[in-house]
């Protein structure tokens, strides 16, 4: 086995370091490279890999296996080449902004109401963590707060690798029973965990944490987060949604709220007037088809409640199956299909095969949409 001395751990803000190649070997992912030292993290403990160069070619994945770091690269290098190795400094920063803040929330939380922290996942965009306990809304705002004070006071991260004895003193997070020497990562004022990331020196460098959303999962809660500069394209994102929601209904941005509630306060009564004419609109037609026994219809700009309710009126005057379908506006049409007292099932079946169809229902009333002209549709009806 190849041992890898591991600088990230002796300094994790190092960026650029030199190297000597002691395998390399051909691999499915194109290259597997040994180091003599390396700054790549491997992935691990819920972070991802370091990305960047190696001599010059691309480092697309590290892992650590059997205790050897391998750098997975697109292109070989000489053994015993010494190699110049960068790392994509701005990425590991994010991560590591990102890891220390998760730790500080799980560390609050555990703190707070004794959750633990059962799942974590650090996206490219967010932070998902898992607890096995309840959380509300307003318990999520009291964390955030908490945890941004604590990030502002910007003291110090304490790494350190406490003998057996010391250890088993500590009351430190961990998902798993673990032996041999332990690396635990202190958060003053918010978190003692056993962690083999790498993380920030000072709290402050986090610069804030945003907890974006709770929601039921499990036994417990599923979290969403980010933390340091995805907080800052988060809140730009946010800020130019609401600058044209604001252009749009011509209301100041702190006022886009109202606006929209009055916008959708007035739709709402537009709709029931709508469905009110259209009530009256449909009623005349099914009276036209009294007792006409199978009817096709084919509409122009129906919503699918409207050719639900059309279908249904036709259907009892008619005495017979009623079809209407409406164009969506990707060329589809949506349908609604009906006959008092009759199995459409077999029917339905036959009509979604042939007109490339989908839906379901009752046996006496289906809805769904097809990918088929106007033309085709009357084709199969009139066959």
């Amino acid at each position: 086995m190849i041992t890898t001395e591991k600088l990230y751990y002796k300094d994790a803000y190092l960026k650029e370091f030199t190297a000597h190649v002691l395998e390399c070997r051909k691999d499915k992912r194109g290259y597997a490279v040994l180091l003599d030292r390396t700054v790549f993290y491997p992935e691990g403990g819920g972070q991802p890999a370091d990305r960047g160069t190696l001599g010059g070619v691309s480092v697309t994945d590290v892992h650590e296996k059997n205790g050897e770091v391998l750098h997975y690269t697109d292109a070989p290098l000489g053994q015993g080449d010494e190699v110049r190795g960068c790392i994509d400094w701005n990425r590991r920063f994010d991560l590591m902004q990102q890891h220390s803040g998760e730790h500080m929330v799980s560390g609050l939380i555990h703190e707070a109401y004794g959750y633990d922290n059962v799942g974590f996942h650090m996206g490219s965009d967010v932070i998902t963590i898992d607890f096995n306990g309840e959380l509300t809304q307003e318990q999520m705002q009291e964390i955030e707060q908490r945890v941004n004070q604590v990030i502002w006071e910007n003291r110090p991260v304490e790494i350190t690798y406490p003998d057996p004895e010391e250890l088993r003193t500590l009351p430190y997070r961990s998902k798993k029973e673990l032996t041999g020497q332990v690396r635990i990562v202190r958060f003053p004022g918010a978190d003692l965990c056993a962690c083999c990331g790498t993380h920030v020196s000072r709290a402050g460098e986090i610069g804030m944490v945003k907890l974006l959303s709770v929601q039921k999962f499990r036994e417990g809660v599923r979290m969403e987060m980010i933390c340091g500069g995805r907080v800052l394209a988060y809140l730009n994102m946010v800020e130019a949604q609401n600058h044209r929601i604001s252009v749009l209904l011509s209301a100041k941005p702190e006022k886009t709220a109202e606006a929209a509630s009055r916008l959708q306060e007035e739709n709402f009564r537009l709709k029931g007037r709508i469905g009110a004419m259209e009530d009256r609109m449909f009623l005349r037609i099914a009276r036209e088809y009294e007792n006409a026994g199978d009817v096709l219809l084919i509409e122009q700009g129906l919503e699918a409640d409207s050719v639900r309710r059309l279908a249904d009126m036709v259907m009892k005057a008619c005495k017979g199956r009623c079809a209407v379908f409406s164009e969506n506006p990707d060329g589809s049409f949506k349908y609604a299909i009906g006959q008092e007292g009759g199995d459409l099932r077999g029917f339905t079946k036959e009509m979604n095969a042939v007109l490339e169809g989908r839906g379901g229902g009752k046996p006496f009333f289906v809805q769904g949409s097809v990918r088929a002209s106007k033309e085709q549709i009357r084709a199969f009806f009139e066959a």
